[in-house]
């Protein structure tokens, strides 16, 4: 199975891209075959509704969500909202979230925003038809230690969730075949 991880936080220090690394590894100790997009390193326009869509990177973007089975979402979470990156992503990309099995991992500074993504989950699972995973990772500041999680009960979450991207990606697939 093709698996597909996106952080999502442009930030140098960014806790949610060491979840995404963290969930990356446990993807292929699978077996799956896992890429990793940090948007770090990707120069992506702002959704402007307009030529926003013929920027080389976000054709890149596409195609790397087409290709996957499972995409895991890698999300800063500010003012109780997935961050801007990450909404201006799934606005650049759209449509190639269609039927696709999305999970997350999410970085926060306090537990009270555990239910940030559900207005993104709700969008992709409504307008692009993407199946959720059920069991999101959130971790606030007290599971690192500077740049290294250090919570166990949030590394075997990271472990469920890769597990269950890897059951939901795979049961989809054979229904679709």
């Amino acid at each position: 199975m093709n698996q597909l991880v996106i952080s999502c936080s442009l930030s140098a220090t960014s806790r949610s891209a060491l979840l995404a690394g963290r969930l990356r590894d446990a993807i292929a100790e699978l077996g799956d075959k896992v890429e990793l997009i940090d948007l770090r390193q990707v120069e992506l326009p702002f959704c402007n509704a307009g030529d926003c869509y013929d920027h080389a990177n976000v054709a890149r973007l596409n195609q790397a969500i087409a290709r996957a089975s499972a995409i895991t979402i890698a999300t800063p979470i500010h003012n109780f909202e997935t961050g801007g990156a990450t909404r201006n992503l799934i606005s650049l990309t759209g449509d190639s979230w269609t039927n696709k099995v999305v999970g997350f991992v999410c970085a926060a500074g306090g537990q009270g925003s555990y239910m940030a993504v559900m207005s993104l989950a709700n969008s992709l699972m409504l307008d692009f038809r993407s199946v959720i995973v059920p069991r999101f990772v959130y971790a606030t500041g007290a599971a690192f230690k500077e740049d290294v999680l250090v919570d166990d009960g949030v590394a075997a979450r990271i472990a469920e969730l890769a597990g269950e991207l890897h059951r939901f990606g795979s049961s989809l697939a054979t229904t679709a075949s």
